[in-house]
């Protein structure tokens, strides 16, 4: 089976060795020498069904059923071709990473061995069963003794829970089986110093370590001391789909832990890009858990340090109890594109199989979206993946738009960006495959359709907007300079004449001091100029893993050998789509913090009479909206930077820039 074609996305090859470089140094590292620096791996050959009881006590057989997620040994095939496997691959460093070697998780097999035995006796002679088990106060976890955060700042004591999530109508959850978030919610991640206020979670909150059996876990970069302080080890078995170099690798990082209980995938790499995805799939008693966050498992990413946030989709599906059931199951487009996306990682297919014993139903009204690394020819392959995907949830989903929308992109990192990227991102929002940019950039190639692809750019710059810190935002920062190590950006990528400088804003936070390391997309029809359209139902926002970059996002080229559009990507992402409407009639007052206007008219619905309603008002309730609205303009670096109201300047004088990685 022949190999995929090399990958053909320009400038974000050199972006990436740039990026890989800068870092090495920054650690002290010789920049010629790649590390991995990540984790990966398959488990052995045994498989984990989602379903199955995890009380070793009562179920001493399960050792001979369960295992962790595998996948990581053979070629994926996709498109008729196979994808390399991680062997001899590296990946990006895109991230200042702060975890070390997977040998610093400090899991001593027979200190841990030990502990084990020890809570099986104490479980024995107690007699407690799950419910009176979870009833008990969560012991604080431990720390790193290393760590800089104050022990104060990772857990302050007796922090309320949040408010009940933000609910939208659709199927209901049968009332025998009582979940946290039946029908998806959209959350910030909790940040110490900053108030509650019923929109954002813990990292505790999303485990409930007390009541976890098996866990799932993917992320780009992982700080393994601090995942042990977040996960009963004794209690619940780990699947980390992450990166390794290479095959041996892949070996010493099996041998350093428990294998009974941690094991590993390896998603097929190529020889550049980043396993950059991140997703949990977090099974309980009763109901199996999903969550898509924007931050990476360690301690910055979820607030413990009160510089960084991020936000997080999560969404609990109740176990199917008959057989029946299961079977009677239509799967939804997101548990589609969900499942052809853990296949395509490599997870053990008879896991993945495992989830069927959920119930999807109420994940109808979202969409997975996703990225699979590689070169995809097969035009169902393609049309499933990066921007053509995206455009193809859109319109599963009945929120694709003719008319003009209005797009906000928020990003931590920002690749070589040219206006070629960003209007098939905003042709994607519309609802379309990808055809439209692909079709518009053929034709200017051969020197027809100039106009055509002049008001596309027009549009653009008229109608999108991406957030992005300034120097000045990060500097004054509670991190300041030395907590932006994962927000990135290139000066000679901004000082290029293709960069579309007109899009750029200023992303800060609306939590003074707190840098964003989220990837958002808000996304709101414009029928005619100065209007908003009147159906409300077609607003959405993207929360994932993916920032604005052609590793991230692919680039769709014309094949060379059959003539026909193919897609390239570099990366693994993955983010749900969360469709808002906003007609009174469907918009429960519990979600407007609480109590409805005394006018009677929603937020939603005021943003729709009135296009100069800010962001917030208009997805209140539903997606949080963690920056300032509508951010100050950022202008092309050969020109005075103006924004609406006259000069942009800093303290010292000088023109506000965007914030530049190392520079």
């Amino acid at each position: 089976m022949a190999r995929p074609q090399a990958i053909e996305i320009s400038s974000d090859e050199e972006e990436d060795e740039d990026l890989r470089i800068a870092i090495a140094l920054s650690l002290g590292q010789d920049p010629g020498k790649r590390t991995g620096g990540r984790l990966g791996g398959r488990g052995g050959d045994r498989v984990i069904d989602l379903t199955q009881d995890d009380d070793e006590e009562k179920k001493g057989e399960e050792e001979d059923k369960v295992d962790g997620g595998g996948g990581g040994g053979g070629d994926v095939v996709h498109d008729g071709r196979s994808l390399p496997t991680p062997q001899d691959l590296t990946a990006p460093v895109q991230q200042l990473a702060s975890a070390s070697n997977f040998t610093s998780i400090g899991l001593d097999r027979k200190r841990m061995e030990e502990e084990r035995l020890a809570r099986l006796s104490k479980r024995k002679a107690s007699q407690l069963d799950d419910d009176q088990a979870s009833a008990r106060p969560i012991q604080r976890p431990r720390t790193t003794p290393a760590s800089s955060v104050p022990p104060t700042a990772a857990f302050p004591e007796k922090e309320k829970p949040t408010a009940p999530e933000a609910t939208l109508p659709g199927a209901t959850t049968p009332a025998r089986t009582r979940l946290p978030f039946p029908h998806g919610v959209v959350k910030k991640t909790w940040a110490f110093g900053q108030p509650r206020q019923g929109d954002d979670i813990k990292i505790e909150e999303v485990l409930q370590k007390r009541q976890l059996l098996l866990a799932v876990l993917s992320s780009f970069q992982w700080d393994y001391d601090w995942l042990e302080s977040k996960i009963d080890l004794g209690r619940t078995r780990l699947i980390l789909i992450a990166f390794a170099a290479d095959a041996a690798e892949q070996k010493e990082l099996r041998a350093e832990v428990p294998g009974d209980r941690i094991r590993f995938c390896f998603p097929p790499m190529q020889q550049i890009g980043a396993m950059h995805s991140k997703l949990m799939l977090l099974k309980y008693e009763k109901y199996l858990r999903i969550a898509v966050p924007t931050g990476n498992f360690v301690r910055y990413d979820w607030g413990e340090t009160g510089t960084m946030e991020n936000m997080v989709f999560v969404i609990d599906l109740p176990r199917f109890e008959t057989a029946k059931e299961r079977e009677a199951q239509k799967l939804t487009a997101f548990a589609e594109e969900l499942f052809y996306f853990l296949h395509a990682q490599g997870l053990d297919g008879k896991l993945v199989d495992s989830l069927r014993n959920y119930n999807f139903a109420e994940t109808g009204r979202y969409g997975f979206v996703h990225t699979i690394p590689g070169t995809h020819t097969a035009e169902e392959a393609w049309r499933r993946s990066g921007y053509c995907g995206l455009g193809r949830m859109v319109n599963v989903l009945g929120l694709g738009s003719s008319a003009p929308i209005e797009l906000d992109f928020v990003c931590a990192s920002l690749g070589a960006v040219n206006y070629s990227l960003v209007t098939a991102l905003y042709h994607a929002c519309q609802g379309d495959s990808g055809l439209k940019e692909y079709e518009l950039r053929i034709r200017s190639s051969k020197g027809k359709g100039p106009t055509s692809a002049e008001e596309a750019l027009s549009m653009v710059n008229r109608h999108m907007r991406v957030f992005f810190p300034s120097r000045q935002t990060v500097l004054e920062s509670k991190g300041g300079r030395n907590g932006a190590g994962t927000i990135c950006f290139q000066s000679r990528w901004w000082q290029s004449p293709t960069f579309p400088h007109e899009l750029l804003r200023d992303c800060k936070s609306v939590r003074k001091g707190l840098l964003m390391h989220s990837k958002l997309m808000y996304v709101r029809p414009r029928d005619a100029p100065g209007s908003l359209a009147t159906s409300a139902a077609r607003c959405f926002a993207y929360v994932g893993s993916a920032n604005l970059s052609e590793s991230a996002w692919g680039r769709l080229v014309r094949d060379r050998s059959s003539g026909k559009p193919r897609l390239t990507c570099r990366n693994w992402e993955c983010g749900v789509l969360v469709p808002v409407d906003c007609s009174p009639a469907q918009v429960p007052s519990s979600i407007h913090d609480g109590a409805a206007p005394a006018s009677g008219v929603s937020p939603c619905e005021q943003g729709r009479r009135d296009p100069e309603t800010d962001l917030t008002t208009l997805f209140r309730g539903r997606v949080p909206v963690p920056m300032e609205w509508p951010g100050r303009v950022f202008r092309s670096p050969v020109e005075k930077v103006r924004d609406r109201g006259g000069d942009e300047e800093g303290e010292e004088g000088t023109a506000v820039v965007p914030w530049f990685f190392q520079e």
